[in-house]
């Protein structure tokens, strides 16, 4: 066995200080490392930190290695093991104990925690193998700016697991991005061997990618700082990604005590660490006294500015709440098909906005998307219209990554049933940021899809999964219907992001006309205060029913409207949400005031939903109004191939007038 799999290699004689002058800064910052990681297991036995402790003991020349050859400038992806690098990267200890402590003076203000660490251009997060798509996208970005910056992340060698590790090689190296891949190799993955997780060989994993390999060790410290400075230099000098396997021992347990290992075993990795050799060597050294003297001191400083700072409190939360009678104004467009306006939209934001850039699976020409949305805009704009891999969860993570840096990414996914494959870059990354990194910065990533059936396309391609997406903290979704300009849309979107975003768009809407010319007994009108309008179809007459309907199914309610008012002489009036989170029931108040009746209809399944929401809202708010409530979902069920069933399975325009005369002549 090597090594890294438990086995132990002979090393002479860790030489005295003397004899190491030259290494003085790196094994001063290796022993702070050291001594403020055993400060945190200590304070947290003490009962003082909040939540987890995963120390690098036995790691720390990895952090100091990388740190000691980068520039100001280059970015850092850490991970749940993250703190040696963060103190490497010129993380403040006040800083970082204060975080621990969930203190207003903590690097996140309390937020982020052990995990969580932000400062300048150093980030963590702990979801394993996540922040590697998000590290590819920065360095994407680094490439496009030119700026000789570079794009660092570390993962442990259990983090190979992980299938968003190989999307982004797969792109690094493809689009040539700047990107050093630092592994720390420790042989287990919190109480697993490798033994047992990994097959292959580790380097050969990255090669398969063209990407060049490195390969040191913390043992051979001296070493692993000459290697990991030409590793650095190889990657800014080529602009081409590299993986450096670092094989190393975590002297601690996996998080605080849980550590399973043999207590020999792990002893014997102790009697033959670097640091704890120094110590042997030169702990009647004046200059080590002093070395251990001041670490000592600068954290016991750095615990009290901690435990002394204000509490982390938890910040307003913003709740749109209408307040009011809202206010109607027209809002005249175009006449246009729904997939023309989505293009005019993106070509036209595409020339006034020079750091935006589309992503997606065949999005260039001659193809211009699988249905037509971006056709012909590689050709106006090479280089910013980008066709990708089927990656969908590198995508989004390179989508944030470049967000992270002030670009303004639209990533298309092809069909909105892949959005689970991205759904932990929307959920934990994108999402978590600008909370947890204490509101420092802002992820304005765009996502774009189709949902909903009606094509025959089954059970795979036919859904409408927003509701999992509805109800993020920190996210927005905008959902296209045909009395809603597209093209405007999308401007508003690039003139006011500040947040993740995902737009829905409906598969049968591209083909239909948006327009705003209303039909004869109504008004198109639009929220005046909204950014994302709620659009309403408001009856000239009296009403006798209001009704919401999302994306696609605004065909079929504005169908089922116009037949109710021209057969049945039933009046309905119609509101088509654009904006469906955060969304609020005050812009449906002098609806219901009226009609005292509500039919919620939605293309998805009912059960916890968009229309189960803005029922549960009409109940809160309108409580003593004794509003009628119904709704209109999907049969619950994955939705068929076959066109005649499949239609079975939908709400469409019979079954919203007959729901609609069940209300009003009950």
């Amino acid at each position: 066995m090597s090594v890294a799999s438990g086995e132990l290699k002979s090393q002479a004689p860790m030489p005295p200080l003397g004899k190491l002058e030259e290494y003085y800064s790196e094994i001063r910052q290796a022993l702070r490392i050291r001594k403020t990681e055993q400060r945190l297991l200590e304070l947290f036995r003490q009962g003082k930190l909040f939540g987890t402790v995963h120390t690098c003991i036995g790691q720390e020349f990895v952090a100091v290695a990388v740190a000691r050859a980068l520039k100001p400038q280059d970015t850092v992806f850490s991970n749940h093991r993250g703190h040696g690098h963060y103190l490497a990267c010129g993380g403040g200890l006040a800083a970082l104990f204060g975080e621990m402590m969930g203190k207003a003076s903590g690097a996140c203000g309390g937020r982020g925690g052990s995990q969580h660490l932000h400062r300048t251009n150093y980030y963590s997060n702990g979801i394993q193998g996540g922040i590697v798509p998000v590290a590819t996208g920065l360095a994407l970005a680094h490439k496009r700016e030119a700026a000789g910056a570079i794009s660092v992340v570390f993962i442990g060698d259990g983090t190979l697991g992980e299938g968003a590790v190989y999307e982004s090689m797969n792109m690094a190296s493809k689009w040539d991005l700047p990107l050093l891949i630092v592994c720390e190799n420790n042989s287990i993955a919190q109480s697993t061997s490798q033994t047992q997780t990994l097959a292959g060989d580790i380097c050969l994993r990255a090669r398969a990618f063209g990407i060049d390999t490195r390969q040191s060790n913390t043992w051979d410290w001296p070493t692993l700082l000459e290697d990991m400075e030409r590793s650095v230099d190889f990657v800014r000098a080529n602009s081409r990604p590299l993986f450096h396997r670092v094989d190393t021992f975590r002297l601690m347990a996996h998080s605080k005590g849980d550590d399973t290992r043999p207590a020999e075993f792990v002893q014997a990795h102790w009697d033959r660490d670097p640091l704890v050799l120094l110590e042997k060597a030169d702990r009647d050294d004046p200059l080590w006294q002093a070395w251990i003297e001041g670490v000592e001191r600068e954290i016991d400083e750095a615990v009290a500015d901690a435990e002394a700072a204000a509490g982390a409190e938890l910040p307003a939360v913003c709740v749109p709440t209408k307040h009011g009678e809202a206010q109607w104004v027209e809002r005249p467009f175009p006449r246009e098909r729904v997939v023309q306006s989505i293009q005019r939209g993106l070509r036209e934001s595409l020339r006034e906005f020079q750091r935006l850039v589309l992503l997606g699976e065949d999005i260039e020409s001659p193809y211009g998307g699988a249905f037509k949305c971006t056709a012909g805009l590689s050709e106006e704009f090479p280089g910013r219209v980008l066709n990708t891999p089927i990656s969908e969860a590198a995508l989004a993570g390179i989508g944030n990554g470049l967000a992270l840096r002030g670009w303004l990414p639209v990533v298309e996914i092809m069909f909105g049933d892949f959005l689970t494959l991205a759904m932990d870059q929307w959920i934990n990354h994108a999402a978590k940021f600008r909370f947890m990194y204490g509101n420092e910065v802002k992820t304005p990533v765009v996502l774009r899809t189709p949902m909903g059936g009606r094509r025959g396309y089954g059970a795979t391609h036919s859904q409408c999964l927003e509701k999992h997406f509805l109800g993020v903290p920190d996210t927005q979704v905008l959902c296209l219907h045909h009395r809603y300009s597209p093209a405007q849309l999308y401007r508003d979107l690039f003139l006011s992001i500040d947040r993740p975003t995902l737009v829905i768009e409906n598969k049968t809407l591209y083909g239909q006309y948006c327009s705003s010319d209303p039909p004869p007994g109504f008004r198109l009108c639009f929220e005046d205060s909204a950014v994302f309008p709620t659009a309403r179809l408001k009856p000239s007459a009296p009403w006798d029913l209001t009704v919401v309907a999302m994306g696609g199914m605004s065909i079929e309610a504005e169908e089922a409207v116009l037949r109710l008012f021209a057969e049945e002489e039933i009046i309905c009036d119609l509101f088509l949400p654009t904006q469906l989170y955060p969304f609020d029931v005050g812009v449906l108040e002098e609806s219901l005031n009226r009609s005292r009746r509500l039919l919620v209809v939605e293309e998805g399944q009912g059960f916890v939903s968009m229309s189960s929401e803005i029922l549960a809202q009409v109940a809160e708010r309108f409580s003593g109004w004794g509003v009628t409530c119904r709704r209109l979902t999907a049969a619950p069920m994955a939705i068929p191939a076959a066109r005649p069933i499949e239609r079975q399975c939908l709400p469409g325009t019979d079954e919203i007038i007959q729901a609609a005369l069940d209300m009003v002549c009950e």
